[in-house]
Order: C-alpha cells, then structure tokens, then sequence
C-alpha cells in the first residue's frame, strides 16, 4: 500500500475519532480525554500537511526535503500541545479538579486506543525507516493509543471507586509529558537531517 493511501486511511480515523473525544471530554469534564482529542488534531494537521510535502517532493521542481520539513512543523506543534496539557493538568490539581464522568471516558479511550492499533497496523511497523515524516505519524500514533490506553485506566478508576477524580489531570500531564518526550527526540533527528541534507535520520538509540 503506497504512502499516500496509509496516510489517507488514517487521517480519516483520527478525523473520526477528533470530534467523539472532544464532544465526550466535554461532556465528561475530562481533561485527558480533551488532551487526546488535541492530540489527534494536531496529527491530522500533520498528516495533511505530509500527504502535500509527498505530492511537492515527488514533483520535478519539488524540494526533496519537505517531508523533513512537516515533521519539523510536526514536533513544534506537538510541543504546543504538550505545554497546554501540563499546565492545564497542574492548575486543576493545584485548584480544583471537576467531577468527572468515568464511564464515558472509559469507554471513548477504549475505542480511540483500538482505533491506533489499527492505525498503526495500516502504516506498519517499517514506516519508521521510510522517512522523518513517516516516523513521525508512526511514532504520534502509537503514542496516542498508549494515551489513549492510560486514560480509559484512569476512567475505570474514576468510575469503579466513585471517587479520585484528580486522577484524571495527573493522567493528562502524564500523557504531556510522554508527548513532549516523543517530540523532543523528533525534533532532534529532524535538526540533524536538515543540516545533513538528507531526508532521513535514524536515531541508535
């Protein structure tokens, strides 16, 4: 299956799965489920923006070095993100945090984390080594689903103990955290590519 078909079928998931997560984290008061519907936009803009960079990189004029550049945009976005998170999740434990409806955020996290998984099945597992861009969808969508999989846990607590509602921004600044991580090692291998001149850069560790 070429590039720009896996990136097609998974926009639409992640489309798909946007509007569920922030009409739920609305509803259910829960600041992980919003971070993970934050998450899914900015890689939907990610993806859209690289399905573009292939068609200008495979054109004769083109710049071999586009993909190199959306997954550059890719990192400072996420890095947005991650810093809208924490501090979110920090001024709700510092405050207070609401009361949040755990069931529904069991169950919408459940499905947005087997949503991933067959995300990530659809752009296997060698996505990694075709391109900075490829590796970073690769590497957002596995992050979301392990996100994804940490909120519906934080949801069960919730919703089985009647109770520990802080559990639900401790899990959002988790899930930042966890992001800025991924971001920061991308951006790293994005800078040595663009100074290398290449288009890939694979990082040993």
């Amino acid at each position: 299956m070429t590039q720009m078909r896996r990136l097609s079928l998974v926009l639409g998931i992640n489309v798909v799965m946007i509007a569920g997560l922030l009409i739920v984290g609305l509803a259910s008061h829960s600041l992980g489920v919003l971070a993970a519907g934050g998450d899914y936009v900015a890689d939907s803009v990610a993806i859209v923006l690289g399905i573009m960079a292939i068609q200008i990189a495979k054109h004769p004029h083109g710049h071999p070095q586009a993909t190199t550049y959306v997954a550059l945009i890719n990192c400072l976005v996420l890095l947005g993100v991650t810093a809208f998170v924490i501090v979110g999740g920090v001024r709700r434990l510092i405050t207070h945090t609401p009361e949040i409806h755990g069931l529904s955020v069991l169950i919408v996290s459940l499905v947005a984390m087997t949503s991933m998984v067959i995300a990530v099945v659809i752009l296997g597992t060698d996505a990694g080594s075709e391109d900075l861009h490829m590796r970073s969808v690769l590497l957002d969508t596995i992050s979301d689903a392990v996100a994804s999989g940490g909120v519906a846990l934080s949801g069960a607590v919730i919703y089985f103990t009647g109770r520990l509602d802080w559990i639900d921004s401790a899990m959002a600044v988790m899930i930042g955290v966890v992001i800025g991580f991924g971001a920061l090692k991308l951006l790293r291998d994005v800078v040595v590519a663009l100074r290398s001149g290449s288009g890939l850069a694979v990082s040993d560790d």
